[in-house]
């Protein structure tokens, strides 16, 4: 069965079969329509810039300048730690005051060292030099490298660094993921309003890098602008390159897995990866970062951003600064409503409560929810003391992974670490479905997410542990080694003493006999001589 229609003359295939479903998932309320009446605003730049070290999935990004340096707009001061590291720049010109910890916009609400620059308002760039459309003359490792030092990340909300993704190349499909499926959200479907074309630049160079014989935007059926205004460049395009899938809205649908399985049909194994059913996926905000990197030569310093809830006056879609601190964004917005309560990074099911408005944004803030008292916030968890578990099972139904989340509540509040193992904690997307729909109002996530990091500390304590061991058997060899070659040494020089000896000996031996061979040679020869005078006189 062929399911197609049309916008604006672009055809949209909801594939040539029906789409595939997943497992469990939700209809929460989305309360988008806050933040779609206006289009994307551009926030003033701020007197001071905080920029954490630690922005992106991987190793921590070490530092190239110091207190005192001197920096320019797009300069960057941090490169990638490791092989899954990002770099990090500066999205203004100014001064470096200081490197120090900070709090940071995070889960843990710890700190991080962070960078502090003072902005100069010269708004002076570094030297850049734009590939453009000369871009299909590069090589895949050369367009991966530009990536790379721009600090490309996966803006969707995992921020994995974007280059290492590409590494996977003859990929058979490229998948942009426009469907921003989490309530309130909306920063992806004002982009796509916006600046569809850009978003299917950065796709097209990315198809280029990894061989993509096809490229495919997913898109939720609740975004019909978006989905028209992608439309409209793709029939520009009229290669038939790029197809638009309309995805039906059902919560978490937008999560790299269940994407894969609703468009293709598939499911990613356990411990696989996409690339091994020939896909790719990148977020369509990760597609416009490219563009911007490969044709205009900006790294990533800035973002759209949602600042939304029934706790902002104003509720939008900003183009803010990385390192701004929320608060200028929320004054940008009206600031808070009188009725203010809950400020969350990202969105409801899957974000978490911060302490402070003065954090910085980071490349991972795509969303700033404000919630507020006695307002109709039904995907928002308040914080009400939970009750015990009544084993109901709304849990399990709901799951998109097919865990049974119940008993990975039991096992995480006893901490039975094997018996979280056994149950495939980590395949656990932390979705949030299960705490949603739990009529005890248990934060089953929180205890996932605190069992993971549990798990994480005691890997992390037992390969050091592993290193501390191996090192101190490295060094007992390498003493063991010492000692025997000492040995060897010293057995070598008695030895070597011992012959000396013995030759010596010998040498002396020989040379007596010699002398005594010598004397009779002499004795011989002076006996000869006698003999020979003797016989001569009686001659005469």
């Amino acid at each position: 069965m062929s399911m197609m229609n049309t916008v604006n003359g672009a055809t949209m295939h909801n594939m040539d079969k029906p789409l595939a479903t997943f497992n469990g998932g939700l209809h929460p309320s989305e309360h988008k329509y806050l933040s779609t009446s206006t289009g994307i605003s551009t926030l003033e730049q701020c007197k001071q810039y905080i920029f954490p070290l630690q922005q992106h999935i991987g190793a921590i990004s070490q530092p190239l300048v110091k207190p005192g340096d001197k920096v320019l707009k797009g300069q960057m001061l941090a490169q990638p730690g490791d092989m899954i590291s990002a770099a990090i720049h500066s999205p203004v010109s100014g001064l470096v005051t200081d490197i120090k910890p900070h709090e940071i916009p995070h889960i843990s609400g710890l700190t991080d060292l962070c960078f502090f620059i003072e902005n100069d308002f010269k708004n002076e760039w570094i030297e850049r030099q734009p590939i453009g459309d000369e871009y299909n003359q590069s090589t895949s490792s050369t367009l991966r490298k530009i990536i790379r030092d721009a600090g490309i990340v996966g803006l969707g909300g995992a921020t994995f660094p974007a280059a290492v993704k590409q590494t996977e190349v003859n990929v058979n499909t490229l998948i942009l993921n426009g469907v921003e499926c989490e309530p309130y959200i909306t920063c992806d479907d004002v982009l796509m309003r916006e600046r569809a074309e850009q978003v299917l630049s950065g796709a097209e160079i990315i198809s280029h890098i990894i061989k993509a014989r096809q490229c495919i935007i997913a898109i939720e059926d609740n975004k019909p602008e978006a989905i028209k205004a992608i439309g409209q460049v793709i029939k520009k395009d009229g290669t038939g390159f790029f197809q638009i899938k309309v995805i039906p809205t059902v919560y978490p649908s937008g999560s790299e897995k269940q994407l894969i399985k609703i468009i293709t049909g598939k499911e990613v194994p356990e411990g696989r990866y996409p690339a091994e059913l020939g896909v790719l996926c990148h977020n369509v905000a990760t597609a416009y970062a490219v563009h911007r990197a490969i044709n205009c030569a900006e790294p990533l310093i800035s973002r759209i951003c949602t600042i939304t809830g029934h706790g902002i006056k104003h509720p939008q879609n900003i183009e803010v600064l990385i390192g701004t601190p929320i608060q200028s964004c929320i004054e940008h917005c009206g600031g808070y409503t009188d009725n203010s309560d809950e400020l969350i990074m990202g969105g409801p099911m899957m974000g978490f409560s911060l302490n402070t408005d003065t954090l910085p944004v980071v490349k991972a803030t795509n969303c700033l929810l404000a919630t507020a008292y006695k307002a109709e916030l039904e995907t928002v968890t308040k914080k009400r003391q939970h009750l015990p578990c009544i084993r109901c099972g709304r849990c399990v139904d709901v799951c998109p992974v097919r865990l049974l989340p119940q008993q990975l509540y039991w096992y995480a509040s006893s901490k039975n670490i094997d018996r979280l193992k056994q149950h495939h904690l980590f395949d656990c997307i932390e979705c949030g479905c299960c705490a949603y729909v739990c009529p005890s109002n248990i934060p089953l996530v929180q205890y996932y997410r605190f069992a993971k990091t549990t798990i994480h500390q005691q890997q992390r304590e037992h390969k050091a542990s592993d290193i501390a061991r191996q090192r101190h058997e490295a060094n007992q060899a390498r003493k063991e080694k010492i000692k025997r070659e000492r040995e060897e040494k010293l057995r070598k020089k008695r030895e070597m003493l011992k012959n000396k000896a013995i030759n010596s000996k010998n040498t002396n031996s020989k040379t007596e006999t010699s002398k005594d061979n010598k004397k009779a040679v002499i004795a011989e020869a002076i006996a000869r001589a006698q003999a020979k005078k003797a016989t001569r006189d009686k001659t005469t």
